[in-house]
């Protein structure tokens, strides 16, 4: 027997077609639905109080489900399995994840089908179990104090002392972010990080020279 046979046995010894029934079949692929479901929950209520897609909920039982299905048609034959990976490799995907927590729940249920497929339905549960205590202790952890822009147009440049005094004294960490000096007009740009942004809104519009003052979100949260 030459290299190439031995080689060419021990490869096929390794990945042997594994027989499933169609009974067999169809209670992981239930199980991978049920799962499925359970996240499709999970995926709501940790997303009741921010935005909230239905359609990507709905699309993660899918996920379970169809990625159930595929791992357990690689495992039926070693032939299979390489034109199910040539397939999928030509797949591109182009639709953007905006949120971190929707790319974690995406690879959560794409998880529980390959465990599911692979006929490991204590880990699939334990999984499930274990991300969900996980996700919903430190979602209710109170959040840190995130950063502002803060914005403030002036009539001249004169003013800019006194506005960086009155800033420091509610952040003395507030940082200038850029300086916009025009014939009649300044704009300055500043990074804070306080509690109260209505009495610091109220103490620049007292300032003279100061025409006009806002707030918004820098990542996130709500603007004033």
């Amino acid at each position: 027997m030459s290299i190439k046979d031995v080689i060419k046995d021990s490869f096929l010894n390794g990945f042997r077609n594994v027989d499933l029934t169609m009974r067999d079949a169809a209670v992981l692929l239930a199980a991978a639905a049920v799962l499925g479901i359970y996240l499709f929950f999970v995926y709501r209520f940790l997303t009741k109080d921010s935005f909230y897609s239905k359609s990507f909920n709905v699309s993660l039982i899918l996920m379970s489900v169809i990625t159930a299905a595929i791992i357990l048609a690689i495992q039926s034959s070693v032939v299979v399995s390489l034109g199910m990976v040539g397939a999928l490799s030509i797949v591109r995907f182009r639709t953007a994840v905006k949120e971190p927590m929707d790319l974690i729940f995406l690879f959560w249920s794409i998880s529980i089908g390959i465990i599911c497929g692979a006929g490991m339905l204590g880990l699939a549960v334990l999984l499930s179990l274990g991300a969900t205590v996980l996700a919903v202790v430190f979602y209710r952890l109170p959040e840190a104090r995130s950063s502002m822009l803060l914005s403030v147009n002036a009539e001249n440049n004169d003013c800019a002392d006194k506005v960086f005094e009155t800033v420091a004294g509610y952040d003395k960490h507030y940082r200038v972010k850029s300086r916009n000096l025009t014939r009649g007009n300044a704009d300055f740009l500043l990074e804070v990080r306080l509690k109260d942004y209505e009495g610091l809104l109220k103490a620049l519009g007292e300032v003279p020279g100061v025409v006009s003052v806002s707030v918004v979100a820098h990542r996130g949260g709500d603007a004033y």
